[in-house]
């Protein structure tokens, strides 16, 4: 599977805004943003001064950025695109909902990993299970209704342990995923939209951008 080997501070100066797609790090004075808050490159200074950009530049910007967000490389963001389109409702709002429910995301939403790429790899070690079966594909959609838990060999290290303690006390979930504290399993309750996505983002340019 290709995977993005980029520098995630240069993804966010690109940017020019925090993507959070280091977790913990991005809250503290370490972060990119804070030390070189202008794109990568020799000419990053002056772009940051602003200008005018194209419609084109515009889309083109958001398709990277929510790539970048969610992780994801172009052609598998291209096929998720294209899935949505076929159903019906709106396209930019199915593609979030689409990316919100990448099990590598739930596992990020859950409290899991302190960020995307975290949770990805908890997911491919095979610490989460759906409906009671292991599955360790980050990009499986899950399904309104499915229950997410951790695996029971898991739940016995540190890291795990540690975190089930934290989440107990955690109160802000996203409200399609309901959390019960006693059995530790997160439960897909609903769709989510594009409102409770992390980021300033607008999937409707990504459509603009495709229909080109």
């Amino acid at each position: 599977m290709a995977r993005d080997l980029n520098s995630k501070c240069k993804k966010c100066r690109r940017a020019v805004e925090k993507l959070f797609l280091k977790g913990d790090r991005c809250v503290t004075p370490k972060c990119a943003m804070v030390r070189k808050s202008y794109p990568p490159g020799a000419h990053g200074k002056k772009m940051s001064r602003g200008g005018g950009v194209s419609e084109f530049g515009r889309q083109l910007a958001m398709k990277q950025k929510i790539k970048r967000i969610y992780g994801v490389m172009e052609r598998q963001f291209r096929k998720h695109f294209e899935d949505v389109r076929k159903r019906s409702g709106v396209a930019g709002d199915l593609l979030i909902a689409r990316l919100e429910m990448r099990l590598d995301n739930v596992a990020y939403r859950a409290g899991l990993g302190a960020s995307r790429s975290l949770s990805r790899q908890l997911v491919k070690h095979g610490a989460l299970k759906i409906n009671g079966k292991k599955v360790d594909v980050p990009s499986y959609e899950v399904k309104v209704g499915d229950e997410v838990s951790i695996s029971d060999t898991k739940k016995e290290k540190n890291y795990f342990i540690g975190q089930i303690s934290l989440l107990k006390n955690r109160k802000d979930f996203p409200s399609w995923l309901q959390f019960d504290k006693e059995k530790v399993t997160w439960k897909i309750s609903g769709i989510p939209t594009k409102q409770e996505a992390e980021g300033n983002i607008d999937p409707q340019l990504v459509v603009e951008y495709y229909s080109r």
